[in-house]
Order: C-alpha cells, then structure tokens, then sequence
C-alpha cells in the first residue's frame, strides 16, 4: 500500500506537490508544510504523533509497477477541523514531550 500523498497542507491550505520535499507528514499521513510543522511545534493537532519528512515518490518507473504515474498522488485537498487558537493550545500543552513518549 502506497503512500497516500496528499496535495496540500492541512493548516494553511499550501499546494504541497508530490516531488516537493517541503511536505511533512504524521503516522497517519496528515500532511503539513514545513513553516506550519515549526508553528505546530511538531505537533501533529490530529493525532498528537510528530512529523518525518514526506518521501518523494518517484515519477519514473525504476522498478516495474512502481512510480507516480502508476501510483498517482491523492487530487482530494483536506482541511484541518479545528481553529488556529485551539491549535496553538494543544500543540503548547504537548509540544515539551518528544514524540516517542506521547
């Protein structure tokens, strides 16, 4: 199962491309720009996990079956539920704990 590869940051909406090594994502895939990672403080403010890098999936196909054209990115822009004050208070209150502990 290929990464899910979303197209956008889930904070401030930012185009996040597939090839871009600007993106950032959680466990569960929730995927930020890395300006919004440092003002999240690493938080992820669904899951409360930290983010890794995302991987940049090649566009060739090196390997059969195995490229972004055969595994295309997901085109479905998602958007955080919460405000960026309820944000900033559940990244505060956890932010201390590094993510292998929360």
């Amino acid at each position: 199962m290929a990464l899910e590869l979303r197209p956008n940051c889930e904070r401030c909406d930012a185009d996040l491309p597939p090839e871009t090594a600007d993106a950032f994502i959680c466990s569960y895939e929730c995927t930020y720009c890395e300006p919004c990672v440092a003002t999240l403080g690493n938080v992820c403010p669904n899951c409360g996990g930290g983010f890794a890098r995302r991987p940049i999936r090649p566009a060739r196909e090196w390997r059969r079956g195995l490229s972004r054209s055969l595994q295309p990115p997901s085109e479905r822009r998602r958007r955080l539920a919460y405000g960026h004050e309820e944000l900033a208070a559940f990244s505060a209150r956890i932010r201390d704990i590094s993510p292998e502990r929360r």
